[in-house]
């Protein structure tokens, strides 16, 4: 089987970036594609009810440690997407990826690179990277 050379996320976005290539355009739609991915999951709450928000102050007991907290952390979600809704919610966070990567290739950054020095800083510092 012949390789292939596929483009990466980054440079497919680049490619077809053409209507909202300034970088304010490209802020704003980037700042509406957010949003929408926050408008998708209140939906979800709202007007599906396949999740609900069951939001408390989050308690820890005083001789935890560090390293156990994230056993006594709620996410205060209850439930889980219907498949309507998380067919909603992916199209919107791919949304906001685009303008993501878009950004990054405005501003001559590689977004592979800054997810791996992300995932390097979060494999090094683990939950002392964390604020």
């Amino acid at each position: 089987m012949e390789h292939v050379d596929v483009p990466s996320f980054q440079e497919a976005v680049s490619e077809y970036l053409i209507r909202h290539r300034s970088i304010l355009d490209c802020i704003s739609k980037f700042d509406e594609a957010s949003a929408r991915v926050n408008r998708a999951i209140i939906k979800a709450v709202t007007n599906c009810g396949c999740v609900k928000i069951s939001a408390s102050r989050q308690t820890f007991p005083p001789d935890a440690s560090l390293a156990d907290l994230r056993k006594y952390t709620a996410s205060h979600l209850d439930g889980k997407l219907c498949p309507e809704c998380r067919e909603i919610v992916e199209s919107e966070l791919g949304r906001a990826l685009f303008y993501m990567a878009a950004l990054c290739d405005l501003l001559d950054l590689d977004l592979e690179h800054i997810m791996e020095i992300e995932r390097s800083r979060l494999s090094t510092l683990g939950v002392f990277g964390l604020t």
